[in-house]
């Protein structure tokens, strides 16, 4: 069965840091684009990071410096690492996988920024 499954989310006070992982069964995730996105309450899912299967990665203006995504072939893994956080950073996170016309979702994990 094909599964992202993402954790790491939390509660977290501005300033602070987060490390979201996503793992993979299923499927080997190193030929596939891998991507983070969010969504927060009222607002369309928007991209967070990307990186290619050679390790490109590309990062929304707003998280640039902040965040970093990386991949972890051995360990069928994907992580974002993210640094500085700030209330607006608030929003459920998924985890991606692109591969030609496949698109496979993780179930999304709770980021909250908040004093």
């Amino acid at each position: 069965q094909v599964r992202l499954v993402e954790s790491g989310g939390g509660l977290v006070q501005p300033g602070g840091s987060l490390r979201l992982s996503c793992a993979a069964s299923g499927f080997l995730l190193r030929l596939f684009t891998l991507g983070w996105y969010r969504q927060a309450p009222g607002k369309q899912r928007e991209m967070v990071a990307t990186i290619s299967s050679g390790g490109s990665t590309n990062y929304a203006d707003s998280v640039k410096g902040r965040f970093t995504i990386s991949r972890d072939s051995a360990k069928n893994t994907s992580n974002l690492q993210m640094n500085s956080l700030k209330p607006e950073d608030t929003a459920v996170y998924y985890c991606n996988a692109h591969l030609f016309s496949t698109d496979y979702w993780g179930q999304g994990t709770q980021v909250t920024v908040s004093a």
